[in-house]
């Protein structure tokens, strides 16, 4: 079974599938393929997470595939304006780890090589594929910002205009730096042609990343962390990742009897979303990279912790509490395969189209992830060099007596462990299946980015009784279209009792679920 946001991706994971790949082979595929038809939401010049379960060796691994902030960057340099900015080649400060990521796997797991499993990406770089509903959305609110580079612009603005829907769409320099991977390994773009020219469009226009920065790179194999919900044991990515937000928002809601809790009622939404709030509040005061800062997960992860916070939570009455400006702009994937490997995984420019600066001839659209990062010293997730940022990706699994049940996640920065939790109560609680799950009416709380919210946007197919007790409880109510794209893009595969694999992929994006 293979889940992701466009068909395109998930039948490049089939197709490793089908010749003899593993999950892992099929994974690598599939991110890479999506780097290519979906280069809104994901690129090579972002980050991306994994979860990885290895059937034969019975071992649960996490990779953190994300970059580091260049050993030049501090506050200081950005002390005039007083910001990081969003856009542009000072927004891109961060180096991207996805490259690395799809190495770490494949020398890890993999049967295929490099070659072999960034065939399909290669392939629609170079020859074209039909340009996405969700792409051309994407690209004529991105527009102007698109249009400030010329490097950005001849690609993603051909002819200097938006395509339609349905037209080819190519990318022939992106292209050339997959078959420079496929051919040379990850070395080629740290160490070799593709390192030198992205760090020299960088000192032309003013940007901060070293040669050096690229060549020391590394992304980590990390211990997963955990909580029990019930009879599940629920993984996550250790932080950078924010993952820990969805463990204790669980710890908070095992505390309720969902038997009595219909889904849909007023008590489903104002539970969830009161719970992951005491999760965020937490969360924007600890988390960053953890090698700069001590994140005590002992007690946000405890049980009794869990209860203290759920004793806080009013039936009747939102807690007052604003979002910080998180991105959005993500794909998650899944992949099972015939042995039963698992890989759980996500990847992300950060905002639609990243820094939107292409770096020279390399078609690569750099990520904005280290724009996240704050100028108050005192500040946790404070910049300094060579340090990972506050992450938002956050890939997960939950495990059923020892083995993947349900494999599952989101695009959406604030809103993924929203949608994270909303999937896992309704698979575990109301016995839906992942279709089911993920096409139920959604919301989210706060904002994804721009300015701070306490708005709940909420899907106009919830009943209006609920809305109008939550607005009643004060929630700050805003309703939204059927299936709207700002719920984010959610999978989820799950693997039954008998070993049957249930996908199901977001009806708000251009995915596919495909299984055999």
């Amino acid at each position: 079974m293979v889940v992701s946001p466009h068909y395109l991706a998930s039948a490049a994971g089939a197709r490793i599938l089908e010749k003899g790949g593993n999950a892992f082979d099929a994974a690598v595929a599939v991110s890479a393929c999506l780097a290519v038809v979906y280069p809104h939401m994901t690129g090579i010049g972002g980050d991306s997470f994994w979860l990885t379960w290895h059937q034969r060796d019975g071992k649960l691994r996490a990779y953190n595939g994300s970059g580091r902030s260049g050993y030049q960057l501090d506050a200081q340099h950005y002390a005039d304006e007083g910001r990081i900015p969003t856009r542009g080649i000072r927004s891109a400060i961060t180096v991207p780890g996805m490259v690395d990521s799809w190495d770490a796997i494949l020398k890890e797991y993999g049967r295929f090589s490099f070659k072999e499993v960034l065939e399909p990406a290669i392939t629609y770089a170079l020859n074209g594929f039909p340009f996405s509903p969700d792409q051309y959305k994407n690209t004529t609110l991105a527009q102007s910002v698109l249009a400030e580079t010329e490097s950005t612009a001849n690609i993603y603005l051909p002819y200097g205009k938006v395509p339609s829907a349905g037209q080819k769409f190519v990318q022939k320099d992106l292209g050339e730096s997959l078959i420079k991977i496929a051919e040379n390994g990850r070395d080629v773009f740290y160490k070799g042609a593709i390192a030198k020219e992205i760090v020299t469009y960088m000192r032309e226009n003013d940007g901060y990343l070293l040669f050096d920065d690229f060549a020391d790179h590394y992304g980590n194999w990390v211990e997963p962390i955990s909580t029990t919900y019930h009879d599940y044991t629920v993984y996550q990515v250790p932080p950078n990742s924010q993952g820990f937000t969805a463990l204790m928002a669980l710890n908070i809601l095992e505390n309720y009897d969902f038997s009595t809790i219909k889904h849909g009622s007023y008590e489903y939404y104002h539970l969830l979303i009161e719970a992951l709030k005491k999760a965020f509040r937490d969360r924007n005061e600890v988390l960053t990279d953890p090698e700069f800062s001590n994140i005590p997960l002992n007690k946000l992860l405890s049980k009794h912790y869990g209860a203290e916070l759920a004793q806080e939570i009013q039936y009747n009455k939102a807690h007052e509490f604003q979002s910080e400006p998180l991105g959005s702009d993500t794909a998650y994937a899944a992949v099972v395969d015939e042995e039963g490997n698992a890989v759980s995984f996500i990847q992300s420019l950060y905002f639609e189209f990243g820094s939107a600066i292409v770096a020279g001839s390399t078609g690569i659209l750099l990520q904005n992830r280290g724009s996240f990062f704050s100028l108050d010293s005192k500040q946790v997730n404070y910049l300094q060099p060579h340090k990972r940022t506050f992450h938002t990706l956050m890939p997960a699994m939950a495990f059923l007596d020892g083995k993947p049940s349900i494999l599952y996640g989101t695009q959406g920065g604030e809103g993924q462990p929203q949608t994270q939790t909303a999937l896992i109560t309704r698979i575990i609680h109301y016995g839906m299946n992942p279709q089911e799950a993920v096409s139920e009416p959604r919301w989210v709380w706060g904002r994804t980015w721009g300015e701070q919210t306490e708005e709940l946007k909420i899907e106009e197919r919830v009943n209006d009784h609920v809305c109008t007790a939550l607005v009643k409880a004060g929630h700050l109510v805003r309703k939204v279209h059927a299936y709207d794209g700002v719920m984010g893009h959610a999978h989820a595969i799950q693997i039954d009792e008998q070993g049957f694999r249930i996908g199901g992929t977001d009806p708000r994006c251009d995915g596919a679920a495909l299984g055999w």
